[in-house]
């Protein structure tokens, strides 16, 4: 489950920034900012690793190997604004957009984020981060559920996400930024 965390020495809850973030020392914990309040996250489990493993190879097969962007995979930071830092499980930066990674994170907006949802992490990434993530302007957001095996694809109208269904099976994932994209949505989980 992720929860506010709170015994972690540092910044007032509320007050936490990238820069005092990037002052924390390794402790095997995952941590994420949202609008300045420290959450530490759960360990993901062999579902969730393999989920991720398969969005993320056939992200990076579409996008980098077209010539798009690049597609990164957790943990690598995202600095949405100084007091959102986001650890999201797969995201891409298109080309136009390349300036804002650096070597140690992302500073920005990156074009699609994709979030595998766990029982312990969905409540967080279907409110905390998916407001976050509208607030900064992300346009495209997934959230792919392993259990259920089902992926919704949400995009950036205004400053709201509109969600362009819930796709399982051989239901084809539309998508704004990569339109060529025809993923059917059986791709992205294990038949072990």
């Amino acid at each position: 489950m992720v929860v506010p965390a709170n015994d972690v020495a540092g910044a007032k809850q509320g007050q936490w920034t990238y820069q005092t973030y990037a002052t924390l020392p390794e402790d095997g914990r995952r941590y994420e900012i949202i609008n300045g309040v420290l959450y530490m996250t759960p360990s993901p489990d062999e579902w969730h690793q393999t989920t991720v493993g398969l969005v993320f190879r056939y992200l990076a097969t579409q996008i980098e190997d077209s010539g798009l962007g690049r597609v990164y995979i957790a943990p690598f930071d995202i600095e949405l604004v100084p007091d959102v830092v986001v650890q999201p499980d797969v995201c891409v930066i298109l080309n136009a957009h390349r300036e804002r990674v650096t070597f140690t994170r992302i500073i920005g907006v990156p074009d699609l984020v994709v979030e595998v949802v766990s029982p312990g992490t969905v409540s967080y990434d279907r409110r905390e981060k998916q407001d976050a993530y509208a607030h900064a302007g992300v346009t495209e957001y997934w959230l792919v559920d392993s259990a259920a095996r089902t992926i919704e694809v949400l995009v950036l109208e205004e400053s709201h996400y509109r969600s362009l269904g819930v796709f399982e099976g051989e239901g084809l994932l539309p998508s704004s930024i990569v339109p060529q994209i025809t993923a059917q949505a059986h791709q992205f989980f294990s038949s072990w």
